[in-house]
């Protein structure tokens, strides 16, 4: 009964590509499929970055290589998938984690090339990598998404409100896949992180209001990358076979708190 509880969460035999895999959640993730058996994929924009962060997987054993691409332009999208399928033949596991946030500040300032960025990266190229990977592989021989949204999908925002309606688009995307490709074998499903400590939100976490909410959560402490393992793992493993179009909050109770 160990071993097979054990093998549901195996990720043996399978690769993932991984994008924003340089630091922070990405490369969590990445780590995380490295460690559970899986051949990893990292991408992200700055060759150097990427370069360390699968240099780090494969210090510790892991099977890993880096691809530099920014994944809002179209060219380096189909690198990154053409590589991919060019080292390892299959994309198994494909993990939209690549985010950006240019925008701070209400919706009346935000201007025309901020929203397209924030679009380009958050939302666009989880639709178009996705289109790409089940291309390449997954219609003829299925396989997971994950894509990263936040639990401001669910919440306004006076600080960040173009993030979080990217991220509230990412959530109904999620949806839209799994009931298009579900039964093909593909199953999409999203994370919904809360306040993490990474470098994309340092000014969140920084802010001294911000760190007094922390302290009234359920769980009041600012939540680490690894807290993400264990749902980034379940929804690329067969632990998670009969779920799709489902976004997992992961987030210390901040969204039950402000209802």
């Amino acid at each position: 009964m160990e071993n097979e509880i054990y093998n549901r969460f195996s990720l043996q035999g399978k690769v993932a590509l991984v994008t924003g895999a340089s630091r922070g959640i990405g490369e969590c993730i990445a780590q995380t499929y490295a460690q559970a058996g899986a051949k990893v994929i990292l991408a992200s924009r700055k060759q150097e970055g990427i370069d360390k962060a699968a240099a780090r997987i494969t210090e510790s054993g892991g099977e890993a290589i880096a691809v530099a691409a920014n994944v809002s332009n179209g060219d380096e999208r189909n690198r990154a998938i053409a590589k991919s399928m060019e080292w390892a033949g299959r994309i198994d596991i494909l993990v939209n984690n690549a985010g950006t946030n240019p925008a701070f500040g209400p919706l009346a300032d935000v201007s025309e090339s901020a929203w397209d960025k924030i679009f380009a990266v958050n939302l666009d190229a989880a639709l178009f990598l996705s289109q790409l990977a089940y291309k390449a592989w997954m219609k003829d021989n299925g396989g997971a998404i994950i894509n990263t949204a936040s639990v401001g999908a669910y919440q306004t925002s006076w600080f960040t409100p173009a993030y979080n309606i990217t991220k509230a688009a990412l959530v109904h995307l999620t949806a839209c896949l799994a009931n298009e490709w579900g039964h093909m074998g593909i199953r999409v499903n999203a994370i919904a992180p809360g306040l993490i400590r990474t470098d994309l939100s340092r000014a969140l976490w920084e802010n001294p209001e911000a760190a007094k909410r922390i302290k009234s959560l359920p769980i009041p402490r600012l939540g680490e990358v690894e807290d993400l393992a264990g749902a980034v793992l379940f929804l690329a493993s067969d632990a998670s076979a009969f779920l799709t179009g489902q976004t997992l909050v992961v987030d210390g109770g901040q969204l039950v708190h402000s209802l």
